[in-house]
């Protein structure tokens, strides 16, 4: 909103509900949202036929909002830090965004492998070392969609490569610590016992790995760089959601 606009709590929540209701209303009739103050105003049901389904779907919408409500405010979250990170990868650029992550992981991967190598499993340096090249490539990745511009490649690719080049060198190295691996590994080994188990099979890829694969300490790296894409996909749908309701700049 603008600085001589600015709303209190109370009228902030009551424009985002009113603002979601409208968008649901006007998934099934015309002119709900933002259409008080329009030339034709807001549509409303003259038929009896009408009245009541109109009616209908209004009290269904009411649950909906209440449920989706939470995850719009985390969605503003979500934005307010994603657009911090906007900001600075805009004045860094490219080779500047690729220069920082290599400072950054390559740093983490030559302190490890220099000066605490004690502190990690016999695979532990060569295994950040890999990790942190991906969170590299990633990074140059992520920028890269991202500057294609477009909701759908952002949320697709741009969101999930972020996530792996900000978490997976961490995490990694979590995996590989003699102080937390047990509960890593644990935590992977649950992931996957899901996805084989209980997770869906897309073009019989689970029976493919299952049958094909025994799992090796690499093999949880895997693991969490996959599990960066739904989560990359959850943050960026969230996003989105409360672009949908308070686009950027209101």
């Amino acid at each position: 909103m603008a600085a001589g606009n600015e709303q209190t709590l109370v009228e902030a929540i009551k424009y985002d509900v009113r603002v979601m209701h409208e968008t649901w209303m006007e998934f099934v009739f015309p002119r709900q949202r933002d259409a008080a103050d329009t030339v034709l105003g807001k549509w409303e049901p003259e038929e009896t036929g009408e009245v009541i389904s109109y009616r209908l779907w209004s009290a269904l919408g009411v649950p909906v909002v209440s449920i989706v409500y939470p995850l719009v405010l985390l969605g503003y979250f979500f934005r307010y830090q994603t657009r911090k990170i906007n900001v600075t990868a805009v004045r860094l650029g490219f080779v500047g965004v690729v220069v920082m992550f290599t400072v950054l992981w390559g740093g983490l991967a030559a302190l490890v492998y220099f000066q605490f190598q004690w502190a990690f499993s016999s695979n532990g340096p060569v295994a950040i070392a890999a990790a942190s090249a991906v969170a590299i490539v990633s990074s140059a990745l992520s920028y890269g969609f991202w500057r294609l511009d477009g909701r759908p490649i952002t949320v697709l690719f741009a969101y999930p490569f972020a996530i792996t080049a900000i978490f997976l060198p961490p995490v990694v190295a979590a995996l590989f610590s003699t102080y937390l691996a047990d509960l890593i590994l644990t935590r992977s080994d649950s992931l996957a016992s899901w996805f084989v188990n209980e997770g869906p099979s897309v073009f019989g890829l689970i029976d493919y790995l299952e049958e094909n694969f025994e799992r090796q300490a690499y093999h949880h790296v895997i693991i969490w760089f996959v599990v960066s894409f739904p989560v990359g996909w959850i943050l960026g749908s969230i996003v989105t959601l409360a672009d949908l309701v308070r686009p950027k700049g209101e």
